[in-house]
């Protein structure tokens, strides 16, 4: 039996958030808003996104306090950062509310749909997510999303729909999928991350078999083929399987004849069961994202959707921000950014990069933790050594402490053995200056992390 179990949304009328201004819990307390639910909270700081939960009638409160924590409170919610000493979870304990970690309540908000689609994978959620939304959107089937970046077609991360449909990201990271109940399973790829977390890839792996197991019998799993022994994940299955993938002899789903513009967008002839089903064209980039967008339609088809609609649906799809997001143009010289973060992504971000019509190839590159960083530490030179020329930020820390005494320059230095030109600033002031003096007229620039590098394009574009 799991944690939430006994614990039914229907029944609940009042729901504390504790951390409620991040942009996922923000996102879920508008969901319960719309359900009737009154929300309360608390947060470090007023932001645009507390603001817009008091328009909608939440009450927060800007300190974390027992005080906070009143009897008529139902069921209270944390994020992972936050502490168990946090005076209000230890008040939630006093009064024998129950607490729940923000990925157990997703799983509870999945429960209340009919058709609750979890989009899992080490890469590509975020796009993949994006694209089936504007499948569902484009068949008018009114679908609730939520999303890890924002998406402009729906003016945010948190669209509301009146139907019995639900569309969100399952993260892997400390198992938090596990808490969720999908009807139809999406699983992109299965690589090496986290390693903060998972001891090693067969931790991971089985992670992901785990959550494939959580489909019911008359759901359906949507898995790429090339995921290594993909037979580990289906075998035992009850569900029914569809797979993707370029490879048109393993895959349900599969692509032939691509190509891309010189805007390195793509297109395919989409092949289904072996037959040829016409072209699709796409507004993202990178044969990553031609990868990602079979995935979308096998979810597309197995929802029922015809074929002109998720086609449509899929070219008006853009992408969400920091994924090779055009950022503007300075001196000439194109600025991109994008959130990649793990070599298999840069990798991914850079390739596509070749098909983008340009000179030299600019990459400023932030490592993201000092975990992932020791542990892919070649792995990112080598991704990274695909770019002509690469500068380098100091690591983000995010939410660990450099236990390990890893820098930077220990990133230069391989990069180095590579024969890479590469150089490290500890500012960003000094990095912009460097780009000012050194990018020209017909270069391609990418901010590339998912800290807060895409500053320095922001500010180079402002001057």
């Amino acid at each position: 039996m799991s944690k939430t179990s006994y614990i039914n949304l229907s029944n609940i009328k009042k729901v504390h958030f504790i951390g409620i201004g991040g942009i996922s819990m923000s996102g879920l307390a508008t969901i319960l808003l719309s359900k009737s639910i009154a929300i309360s909270g608390s947060d470090s700081r007023e932001s645009p996104l507390t603001n817009h939960l008091t328009s909608l009638g939440a009450k927060i409160v800007y300190e974390h306090s027992s005080e906070n924590i009143t009897p008529d409170i139902e069921l209270v919610v944390y994020t992972a950062a936050v502490n168990q000493s946090n005076p209000e979870l230890i008040r939630a304990g006093e009064l024998n509310i129950p607490a729940i970690p923000r990925a157990e309540l997703v799983g509870l908000i999945m429960k209340q749909y009919n058709t609750a689609i979890g989009v899992a994978g080490t890469h590509g959620k975020t796009t993949t997510t994006s694209m089936i939304s504007h499948i569902l959107l484009e068949a008018k089937s009114d679908p609730t999303i939520m999303v890890g970046g924002v998406l402009d077609s729906i003016g945010g991360n948190i669209r509301i729909g009146n139907s019995d449909t639900f569309i969100t990201e399952a993260c892997e990271y400390t198992n938090s999928f596990l808490s969720f109940y999908p009807t139809i399973g999406v699983i992109l790829n299965v690589c090496e991350d986290h390693m903060d977390f998972f001891k090693d890839i067969d931790d991971i792996r089985n992670s992901f078999k785990k959550y494939a197991e959580l489909i019911p019998d008359d759901g359906v799993l949507i898995i790429n083929s090339d995921i290594d022994d993909i037979d580990f994940f289906i075998k035992d299955l009850k569900c029914k399987v569809m797979t993707f993938g370029p490879n048109t002899s393993k895959s349900y789903v599969s692509a032939s004849n691509i190509s891309f513009d010189e805007f390195a967008r793509g297109s395919y002839d989409l092949i289904i069961d072996g037959e040829s089903n016409g072209r699709i064209e796409l507004s993202v980039t990178g044969m990553h994202n031609i990868t990602n967008s079979l995935s979308a339609v096998c979810c597309g088809l197995a929802m029922g959707i015809d074929l002109e609609t998720i086609k449509a649906g899929l070219k008006s799809c853009v992408g969400s921000e920091r994924r090779f997001e055009y950022k503007g143009t300075v001196n000439g010289v194109t600025v991109i950014d994008d959130y990649a973060h793990h070599p298999n992504e840069i990798e991914a971000t850079l390739k596509t990069a070749k098909n983008y019509t340009h000179k030299t190839t600019w990459c400023v590159f932030q490592p993201h933790t000092y975990t992932r960083t020791n542990a892919f530490l070649k792995d990112f030179a080598r991704a990274l050594s695909l770019a002509d020329k690469v500068i380098l930020a100091d690591i983000y820390a995010a939410r660990e402490k450099n236990t390990i005494g890893i820098t930077s320059l220990d990133l230069l230095n391989e990069l180095k053995k590579l024969g890479v030109d590469c150089h490290y600033f500890p500012t960003f002031e000094e990095i912009a200056k460097f780009l000012l003096t050194n990018c020209i007229n017909g270069d391609l620039l990418i901010t590339m992390g998912a800290g807060d590098i895409v500053k320095v394009g922001e500010n180079l574009l402002s001057k």
